[in-house]
């Protein structure tokens, strides 16, 4: 059997988070929030979900560039691989920088700032989205004669630094602070402190920043606030993925003329007014619940994300073995949770919709798995009882689940 051994990343960053928070806690440290914390890990569970189905495109992308417009072709040595390393981090100084500074880009990075905490189930807030646009700026890597096997390697290797830069447990680091990305400038990048803002792209290497004039050091003694500096007030899983990109939308429409209407899409994310997001809010109904939420139910989101993790470590690791089918229903049962779950922290009452389309997705992946005329009629059954008797379960799901006012 073969077996993508990149699935033991899931557990490996897992580990870290956990560790991060016991020494946190053992020091007395409130540095993680548990909604923040939840709502960090279910974007970082859909990104390695999307990832089973797009990673092969990207190495598509880089090879199809290598074979058909390379201006050089060499055999690879430890020079060129230094290269590769500096080139990589180059390229991603001016796609995070770009990514701050034109909405298009920032509507797809936006989701990476939106924790209000600072440590490592931040590192999971990258989107699908994102991916596909840092490939667009890494496609330039085999024009130069990099192959896609390299890329991809290189991609592997810088894309684990940035993870541990995500923690206010380490402070600065002496020498190391004038050659490397250190949590303390990464802390600034993440700091919504006007003084602070728009600084500290690199993601490896700290020269870029100085050598392009967007390096700033933080200064001790000096609160950092995290977020962006205007707070999201919402655990919704897809408003946090798509709230920017509405707003973008809607400030273009309003807009008169294609100058204006092209300057808000590559302009910079302060051209959108701050009512917008009201607007927008009020529209679709998003609004946070500020009751708070029992532990009973805090344990219940923590066995669902615990139990979505598994399946995703299983996912991953058996991908080549899973019938497309298996793979499309499992992956709608996990990204149906990651929406409950946000749902579930907002106490919203239409989380049995949900529900009930988790179970009958988890019905049809047995029913795939062992086709048998007793569970087709089992699960025929079973939705023609739910559909029957849908209110009076909702209302008893609902009383079980929450103890407060559901919205």
């Amino acid at each position: 059997m073969q077996f993508n051994y990149l699935a033991f990343a899931v557990p490996l960053f897992i580990f870290f988070m956990l560790l991060e928070y016991a020494v946190a806690r053992w020091l007395g440290k409130s540095y993680f929030n548990f909604t923040n914390s939840i709502t960090n890990i279910t974007v970082g569970i859909a990104e390695r979900l999307s990832d089973v189905f797009v990673a092969g495109a990207f190495y598509f992308v880089y090879g199809y560039i290598y074979r058909h417009y390379a201006l050089f072709h060499f055999k690879p040595t430890v020079f060129h691989w230094i290269g590769l390393l500096l080139f990589t981090d180059f390229i991603w100084y001016w796609y995070h920088r770009l990514a701050h500074e034109i909405n298009v880009l920032w509507s797809v990075h936006i989701v990476h700032h939106q924790s209000e905490d600072f440590n490592y189930t931040v590192s999971a807030r990258i989107t699908v989205f994102q991916a596909f646009v840092r490939t667009g700026f890494w496609a330039i890597l085999p024009v130069f004669g990099f192959t896609a096997p390299m890329i991809t390697t290189m991609l592997l290797i810088h894309g684990l630094y940035p993870f541990f830069i995500h923690t206010r447990l380490v402070g600065k680091l002496g020498i190391l602070e004038y050659i490397l990305v250190t949590p303390s400038h990464h802390r600034v990048h993440h700091a919504s402190n006007p003084q602070y803002l728009d600084r500290n792209y690199g993601d490896l290497l700290i020269i870029w920043d100085k050598l392009f004039g967007t390096f700033c050091a933080e200064k001790d003694g000096e609160e950092i606030v995290y977020g962006l500096t205007k707070p999201l007030e919402s655990h919704s899983f897809l408003w946090q993925h798509f709230h920017f990109t509405l707003e973008l939308l809607y400030s273009v429409k309003q807009a008169e003329g294609w100058r204006n209407k092209m300057k808000l899409f590559f302009g910079r994310p302060a051209t959108i007014s701050p009512d917008t997001r009201k607007i927008l809010e009020k529209k679709f109904h998003i609004h946070n619940n500020h009751e708070p939420v029992e532990k009973k139910l805090n344990r219940y989101v923590v066995w669902q994300i615990g139990c979505t993790l598994v399946v995703l470590f299983v996912f991953i690791l058996m991908e080549k073995q899973l019938p497309v089918l298996i793979q499309v229903l499992s992956a709608g049962l996990i990204l149906t949770t990651l929406i409950n779950c946000g749902a579930i922290l907002e106490q919203r009452k239409w989380i049995f919709y949900l529900e009930y389309t988790r179970y009958l997705l988890l019905l049809l992946i047995i029913l795939t798995y062992v086709p048998s005329i007793q569970i087709f009629l089992f699960v025929f059954l079973a939705a023609v009882g739910i559909v029957a008797y849908f209110k009076t379960l909702q209302r008893y799901y609902l009383g079980i689940v929450y103890r407060t006012a559901v919205i």
